[in-house]
């Protein structure tokens, strides 16, 4: 008998005629004799409601209070996932993720999986039982629920599959990986493999299906991955590093991010302190920076540029007051309506770039800004032109 944890997201579970057949389909894989652990995140769009409820009251409302309001969410998920395998006659049971042991460290809204406790989830399996586990969540070491931010239901379940030694399924409302998101480009090919960095690079960057965490969890402890449709019965694809199961193309895919934005601090004095001030404000006020760009205007002043997510504009915000009032001579502004298109690729040479340079020229497709790192390079575009980019990069590599 093996373990498999199974990880369904909010689509697969967004309604009560939904959790019914994914509760008939955990049954089916109970009755092939394996140990099932489930992994759920909250129904639909539970997550962004009570995440609107919280902005009703306050923009930048408290971390700790905020933690606990999103993790209800998944706990509704497993109580009725547990209840509809129990109406059919199986026994299961349901635990959040502090329950089950799953500790965290960090910040609050963006915490990390530190350790899990399995014995009670092995004994409620050797008792026969389906268990049933809240994604996105776990308690810290002063006993407060954390949440694990964006795609945390993933980190979990490949946690959990780590830390139980088996294979991970991450059900979702797609086929498998796309080299590009089909919703963009339909005509992009679905892939039987990618390798675990090509994955990273491509989650780190925007892509949706899978969280950079989850990947990179499963690149260090070595677990399986298999990404595949929650409601068709068609092949998916292997997180894997087979290299000899993965064909060679000279790019693996186009990783879309429109939860971008540009923070821009220009006419820094360069022989100051004051780039180290930004710094510590960005740091104090717990930003995400993407990626940071600092361009020298003459030999005096320099512009530092920050890529931040959309979703921490009350900190962005609260950083630029802060900025203005400690170095009131520097102009700060953001720019709200631009994407990041970056092309993953196993080997981003002189070839690759020249064919997307020249995309650019022809078709008048202007950039504010490019980054380059070992398997990719990155634009920033208007939103204007972010779907004739992606057509046109599809098409030129074969996507």
């Amino acid at each position: 008998m093996s373990t498999i944890i199974h990880k369904y997201g909010g689509t697969s579970i967004g309604s009560i005629e939904k959790i019914k057949s994914v509760a008939k389909k955990i049954i089916l894989e109970k009755e092939k004799g394996n140990d099932v652990v489930v992994v759920v995140s909250a129904m639909g769009k539970t997550t962004n409601k009570l995440v609107d409820l919280a902005k009703e009251i306050s923009s930048n409302p408290d971390k700790r209070e905020f933690d606990v309001l999103l993790s209800t969410g998944e706990q509704i998920s497993i109580s009725l996932l547990a209840i509809a395998i129990k109406s059919l006659g199986y026994d299961a049971i349901s635990f959040t993720g502090y329950q089950v042991g799953i500790k965290t460290k960090g910040i609050h809204t963006k915490s990390e999986i530190d350790d899990i406790d399995t014995d009670r989830i092995k004994e409620n399996l050797e008792q026969g039982k389906i268990v049933i586990i809240a994604g996105f969540q776990g308690i810290n070491e002063d006993g407060d629920i954390t949440t694990l931010g964006r795609g945390g239901s993933d980190t979990t379940a490949v946690s959990l599959a780590a830390s139980l030694g088996c294979k991970c399924v991450i059900y979702t409302d797609v086929e498998g990986i796309y080299p590009v998101d089909p919703k963009f480009y339909p005509n992009a090919k679905k892939l039987d493999y990618i390798s675990y960095k090509e994955m990273i690079e491509m989650a780190r960057l925007g892509a949706g299906v899978m969280e950079t965490t989850s990947v990179e969890t499963g690149y260090r402890k070595n677990v399986l991955i298999y990404v595949t449709s929650s409601s068709k019965d068609t092949k998916g694809t292997y997180i894997t590093e087979n290299k000899n199961t993965i064909n060679y193309k000279p790019i693996t895919g186009i990783a879309i991010d429109d939860n971008t934005s540009i923070l821009t601090i220009k006419n820094i004095l360069s022989k100051s302190n004051d780039t180290s001030t930004i710094l510590e404000i960005l740091s104090n006020n717990n930003l995400e920076i993407k990626m940071i760009n600092e361009v020298a205007s003459d030999d005096e002043y320099s512009n530092l540029s920050f890529i931040v997510s959309k979703g921490d504009l009350g900190c962005v915000d609260k950083a630029m007051e802060e900025i203005k009032l400690k170095i009131n001579c520097v102009e700060v502004c953001k720019d709200l309506d631009v994407s990041t298109i970056s092309v993953v690729s196993k080997d981003i040479n002189y070839n690759v770039i020249n064919k997307i340079f020249n995309i650019l020229k022809k078709d008048n497709i202007e950039f504010k800004q490019v980054f380059t790192s070992e398997l990719s390079i990155s634009f920033i575009v208007d939103n204007k032109y972010k779907q004739r980019f992606i057509e046109l990069l599809g098409s030129e590599f074969n996507l």
